[in-house]
């Protein structure tokens, strides 16, 4: 880490980071949707032979092909999204949630300032060892 966040500095990159987790966000539900097509597929098949075995036929394959593809070109842009969040020297937490922590200074101890979509602004802190379960909010750090 090369770099601590006053509130107002997290709050200027809130903008970025938003748009970057929202990218995350909708990339992660549409991986899974496609992990999940690909899983329905092949139990899909496996009644067209004697024995219990699958039967792809090219359309079959050709599909999952298009969406393997597709897949890896989501993983690709999600691995972008995370180096640019990782570039700010901010900590990516949880995609699902959106929760990030800006490392930052207080009197000399290091702290998180934790941010996750939906809260607005920069409002919530927490020890490092803590995490999420244990924010509080800025007001009442001292």
């Amino acid at each position: 880490m090369t770099r601590f966040y006053s509130i107002d500095d997290a709050s200027a990159a809130l903008p970025e980071v938003e748009r970057i987790l929202l990218a995350l966000r909708d990339q992660r539900t549409e991986l899974i949707r496609l992990r999940d097509r690909i899983a329905a597929a092949s139990t899909a098949g496996g009644g067209g032979t004697e024995g219990g075995g699958r039967v792809d036929s090219p359309a079959e394959v050709a599909e999952v092909g298009r969406i393997r593809l597709a897949m890896q070109g989501l993983i690709d842009q999600m691995q972008a999204g995370v180096a640019r969040i990782d570039e700010l020297d901010v900590v990516l937490r949880d995609i699902g949630t959106g929760l990030i922590d800006f490392p930052a200074l207080v009197n000399g101890r290091q702290i998180w300032l934790c941010w996750r979509l939906g809260d607005g602004e920069v409002a919530w802190w927490h020890e490092l060892t803590t995490g999420v379960a244990g924010r509080q909010l800025i007001v009442d750090l001292a």
